[in-house]
């Protein structure tokens, strides 16, 4: 079951866009920067999907005797893209997204 997205990339790119016009800060290469951000918003809630799906740590088997558990990649990999989702942020001088009601921490 995939986590529920609250925020529309349609409204996130606006309310990207539309802070940056409020700066005077929409150039071709800030615009650019918000495309990336919502790519690595498309990937972030991929790997939640991933990992709320199939957990935190998966099965893995090479033969009938050979198997046991590891760590599902899509953790660390979630860490790295919200880090550089924050870090697409600061280059765009954002702090917080006005009105975002999108809960990460929803898995119900």
């Amino acid at each position: 079951m995939a986590q529920k997205t609250i925020t529309t990339v349609p409204k996130l790119r606006d309310s990207l866009i539309s802070q940056l016009k409020s700066m005077n800060s929409d150039s071709a290469t800030f615009l650019d920067l918000v495309e990336d951000y919502i790519s690595f918003y498309k990937i972030k809630n991929e790997l939640i999907a991933d990992i709320h799906d199939r957990g935190v740590s998966i099965e893995w088997a090479n033969s009938a005797t050979q198997k046991g558990r590891k760590k599902n990649d899509s953790v660390s990999e979630l860490v790295k893209v919200n880090a550089q989702m924050l870090k697409i942020l600061q280059q765009l001088h954002i702090e917080t997204l006005e009105g975002d009601d999108d809960s990460d921490d929803d898995f119900d």
